[in-house]
């Protein structure tokens, strides 16, 4: 079990703002879990109890639609927490997390975390900022979604997901997502992802391989996108 004072991912996340005792003291409480690609972290209307830590690879966040389909509200990567709002507003989670890939939590008790909201300012100010953020990036999406095409949404999603996370030596996007997740994503049918995925790649804006996906013309897709 690595030592918090000594790990670096909580540097991008509301944890930094904790000194050397508080450290410590998370050290003795948290538990550290390895996530398999595919399994579920929590499920939407669960009693967490607490927060995670994400050391490691990247899960999505998904909403259960009334018919019955996910749909991906985000994706979180290592350094980010997951559950902070449900926390703070002392409900269930309103999502479910489930790993895209391999992935490495520590999960921290609520009763651990509430008393470094009670006691340290820039902590609980940190959380607040964070939480803002993710209102901030849902009202941009919704607008998105209400405003844009499906076209103009895709362009926006591979470039965000090139952004966000990076690429693989060969130049593909490190996050694969499946036809089904991307369509999630953007807010369409599975098949009208497909058809546009193939129109971009007719256009030499993206190369296709499996599941892989490389962007080729990045000037093109920021202007479809625009």
């Amino acid at each position: 079990m690595s030592k918090c004072e000594q790990c670096i991912v909580r540097e991008f996340s509301s944890l930094k703002a904790l000194n050397k005792d508080e450290l410590l003291q998370l050290a003795d409480c948290k538990t550290s879990h390895t996530i398999k690609k595919g399994e579920v972290i929590f499920e939407e209307g669960e009693n967490v109890n607490g927060i995670f830590c994400v050391k490691k690879g990247v899960c999505k966040l998904t909403k259960l639609s009334p018919n019955g389909k996910d749909h991906i509200v985000k994706l979180v990567s290592k350094g980010e927490l997951l559950g902070q709002r449900s926390l703070i507003s002392d409900e269930p989670v309103n999502l479910s997390a489930v790993a895209l890939e391999d992935m490495e939590v520590c999960f921290i008790p609520k009763t651990e975390v509430m008393g470094f909201f009670d006691k340290n300012n820039q902590f609980s100010m940190n959380v607040m900022k964070t939480i803002c953020g993710d209102l901030k990036e849902a009202d941009s999406h919704m607008v998105d979604m209400a405003q844009k095409s499906v076209k103009e949404r895709l362009a926006e999603t591979l470039l965000h997901l090139q952004d966000s996370f990076g690429v693989n030596e060969d130049g593909s996007l490190k996050v694969q997502l499946s036809r089904d997740e991307l369509a999630s994503m953007i807010g369409t049918a599975t098949e009208s992802c497909i058809r546009l995925l193939s129109d971009f790649k007719k256009l030499g804006l993206i190369e296709l391989t499996g599941k892989k996906i490389t962007l080729k013309d990045i000037g093109k897709l920021k202007r479809i996108a625009e």
